[in-house]
């Protein structure tokens, strides 16, 4: 029979999965060592009251909740604006705000028939376009395109949507490789169908199309080097969601919308 130290360590390592978060982001947010959430993860530790605490607030559940080992914990898409929380006698699902699933889609396959097919098209790569194509488009218009909700972690500006939708795509609009980019291993996203463009405004297309002409020929460490140099990533905690509002703050060369002078003295 599993301990409770066992049982626990995996519900952490599943939720940190689920969130898109690698264990030095969730390490660093509970500074403690890599190595010691690894041993957390295992088993192979116990957890302070207070790492407790603390994880409670990175993944937005109770702490009660957290330690209910009785109850699953899952990372849905619904409908509610913002994140909520469902509880039953043996399940918990923590909601992500939809964000129009339908544009997401669309907006994931117009990327995927553009430019899916270059070798360093990855899955990190495609969550940073995909980063660059919101915030951009956000800092331009003051409006979201799609609104994804995007976390910090160690490797740049993170979709959490991502994985429910691809999965939901699956065989129907896309297929998943598992590929090599050099001596990495590389998850790719290949288009079975191409986008439906009326669900897209001209001045949206032409948004992503300016960011895929200036960093799809990036590779993973490349884009997610440059993507630590904005503003959005540089001001929000690790683990955390990044704000929208933040654009508004970039500098150099991040910023694509030109200001006013009374704006840039605001800045």
């Amino acid at each position: 029979m599993k301990t409770f130290n066992k049982k626990f360590g995996e519900r952490i390592r599943k939720l940190r999965d689920s969130f898109k978060l690698s264990q030095e982001d969730v390490a660093k947010k509970l500074c403690i060592s890599r190595v010691s959430l690894s041993q957390i993860e295992n088993g192979e530790r116990k957890m302070s009251a207070e790492e407790a605490a603390k994880l409670s607030g990175i993944f937005k559940v109770d702490v009660d909740i957290l330690l209910d080992l009785k109850k699953d914990i899952e990372v849905t898409i619904k409908k509610e604006q913002g994140y909520s929380m469902e509880t039953s006698k043996s399940e918990i699902r923590i909601s992500v705000p939809q964000k129009n699933l339908s544009k997401f889609k669309e907006v994931l396959l117009y990327v995927l028939n553009k430019v899916g097919s270059k070798p360093n098209i990855g899955e990190t790569v495609l969550y940073k376009l995909l980063y660059f194509i919101d915030f951009d488009f956000y800092e331009k218009y003051e409006e979201q395109l799609v609104g994804a909700s995007y976390i910090k972690n160690h490797y740049g500006p993170t979709p959490v949507e991502f994985k429910e939708i691809v999965n939901d795509m699956e065989d129907k609009d896309l297929v998943e490789v598992q590929n090599q980019y050099f001596q990495y291993p590389q998850r790719k996203y290949l288009p079975l169908r191409p986008p439906d463009l009326s669900l897209l405004k001209a001045h949206e297309v032409k948004v992503i199309d300016e960011i895929l002409e200036r960093l799809s020929d990036m590779n993973a460490n490349q884009i997610s080097e440059y993507s630590h140099g904005d503003v959005p990533w540089k001001t929000t905690d690790d683990g955390e969601i990044i704000d929208y509002e933040s654009v508004f703050y970039r500098t150099v060369p991040y910023s694509v919308r030109k200001y006013s002078e009374d704006e840039q003295d605001f800045q």
